[in-house]
């Protein structure tokens, strides 16, 4: 038999289980808004590093490599976190990397961004790959 003590204990349960519920996706968006999404981040690190590596490059090579999220939308058929390079004997170019979508492919993009954002490239340069895609193609 339901008391009017045991409807509000209901009551309240549902109440206080609906503000955790929404103080919980408020977390989860915010989260992924400035971290992006956890699995995409550990196969971009997985992936591109490997193919660097497989390309013969050392850390002796490189400036600076880390992982990096575009506040703006990129080629929807890589992930959109990606990689950026920067090589010791070209230090003016930041070389991007993304991993694709079906088949977990690396890939480089085909812009090369210039350090003083004024020196953006899409001609061949020394570490430049034999194929890559256009950072702004395949988007909506």
């Amino acid at each position: 038999m339901l008391t009017k003590k045991n409807v509000l204990r209901i009551i309240s349960g549902i109440i206080l289980m609906g503000v955790l519920g929404i103080l919980s996706f408020i977390f989860v968006t915010l989260y992924l808004l400035n971290n992006g999404n956890p699995y995409h981040n550990y196969l971009i690190n997985k992936y591109i590093p490997a193919h660097l590596e497989q390309l013969g490059y050392t850390d002796d090579d490189i400036v600076e490599q880390h992982m990096i999220a575009p506040k703006h939308g990129v080629n929807q058929s890589v992930y959109h976190a990606h990689y950026l390079v920067n090589f010791k004997d070209e230090p003016q170019l930041e070389y991007l990397y993304g991993l694709t979508k079906k088949g977990k492919n690396v890939v480089q993009f085909c812009e090369k961004r210039g350090t003083h954002y004024k020196d953006d490239t899409i001609e061949k340069t020394k570490h430049s790959e034999s194929e890559c895609i256009g950072y702004l193609d395949n988007r909506n």
